[in-house]
């Protein structure tokens, strides 16, 4: 389990529902937490310090092909928080959807910077 991924289930804790979940691609994780399909708070996580990085939250459904692509922004640009938990260093920001989402919708997270890393949490009932 990477860093990431570490934080984000430390981070999640939180009863067990349907929405919740999480997904990393590298340095890039997010955590979801909501009951059914509707989904209360988003959180990203970015291994590592880095001043200044900021994070949006991105909706992606399956086309009439099937292939993922991007539906809509969620959340726009947000400033991360540098936090520190037992010596792992990240960058961390949340926000609160209070949102009913598609099922087997994704929510994604894109760092700035980090184009070519987006971690996505499937929303399912």
């Amino acid at each position: 389990m990477t860093g990431a991924a570490l934080a984000t289930a430390l981070l999640m804790a939180a009863p067990p529902a349907y929405a919740n979940g999480q997904g990393d691609d590298g340095p890039v994780s997010i955590g979801v937490l909501g009951q059914g399909l509707h989904v209360r708070e988003v959180r990203a996580i970015l291994d590592g310090q880095e001043a200044g990085a900021k994070a949006r939250i991105s909706l992606w459904k399956k086309d009439r092909h099937g292939e993922w692509s991007w539906a809509r922004q969620v959340r726009g640009w947000k400033y991360t928080t540098a936090r520190d938990l037992s010596n792992y260093k990240f960058e961390y920001a949340s926000w609160r959807v209070n949102t009913r989402f598609p099922n087997r919708s994704r929510l994604c997270v894109e760092f700035a910077g980090y184009n070519d890393r987006l971690a996505c949490a499937t929303i399912h009932s």
